[in-house]
């Protein structure tokens, strides 16, 4: 065999080698990449059933604002939560447990402030310096008028609510909403409106920081929990509601 014929065949088995090493390697790349997407799907369909549970694709302080009160509700600065959470607590301690009225510590307030200004203004007398600048307490007029507005949206937002769910025709819709009113009536007959804000406040600076902790377990568990109660729904709508007859009571628009 000629040195040029011996060139040529080592040549063409380096080439089939390589075409072949090629082809290994593109089936081994192949391989591992199917397998792994078969393995991160079910727990990826897991999440999106968990995000989906409570409506949300965002984190929780995105949810809550992302500002300086979702940071205030999520604890990320402990001195200024613990710091909120006790003066709520301590305001709720004053009107609740010792009996404290606004009106009284309102006129008890302003007597120390003007008794505080008093003293600062006649000291300088006694003391011969000039008199001092004493600040002027002004409210803005724009912070009352934006609290009335938002109140207004929101108690002409519920009064809808309540009258197209009233003339809806939608039966279940209205029990729900009847039962809600029910248990709200039912706290408030254990305990005034006070205490249910303070429970409210507490439950803000608490939940959403236990939730954000403990995600994959509280969803797990309200998945199974609202599965039981979906289940427990359709026998009960299969059994008596689907029965009832609907009517229609919507109003006919005047011409």
């Amino acid at each position: 065999m000629t040195p040029s014929h011996r060139n040529m065949a080592e040549h063409v088995e380096r080439t089939s080698e390589n075409f072949l090493n090629n082809i290994m390697e593109k089936i081994a790349d192949t391989v591992p990449k199917q397998k792994s997407v078969r393995f991160f799907e079910e727990p990826n369909s897991v999440s999106a059933q968990m995000d989906r549970l409570f409506g949300r694709q965002n984190s929780v302080h995105k949810i809550l604002g992302g500002g300086k009160s979702a940071d205030v509700l999520l604890w990320r600065n402990n001195k200024i939560s613990s710091s909120v959470l006790t003066v709520a607590t301590a305001i709720w301690i004053l009107f609740e447990w010792l009996n404290y009225h606004f009106l009284t510590l309102l006129a008890f307030a302003l007597v120390i402030g003007m008794l505080i200004q008093f003293v600062w203004s006649n000291a300088s007398r006694v003391l011969n310096r000039s008199p001092p600048q004493v600040p002027r307490l002004v409210l803005p007029d724009d912070l009352f008028a934006n609290v009335a507005l938002s109140l207004g949206a929101q108690v002409n937002h519920f009064l809808r609510f309540i009258q197209d769910v009233s003339c809806g025709g939608n039966l279940k819709q209205f029990l729900m909403v009847v039962a809600s009113l029910g248990a709200t009536a039912l706290i408030g007959s254990w305990c005034n409106f006070l205490t249910i804000i303070y429970i409210g406040f507490v439950c803000a600076h608490t939940l959403p920081v236990l939730y954000e902790k403990n995600e994959n377990q509280v969803d797990g568990f309200l998945d199974k929990l609202f599965g039981q109660m979906q289940s427990q729904y359709r026998k009960l709508d299969g059994s008596l509601l689907s029965k009832i007859p609907k009517g229609n009571l919507k109003f006919k628009k005047n011409e």
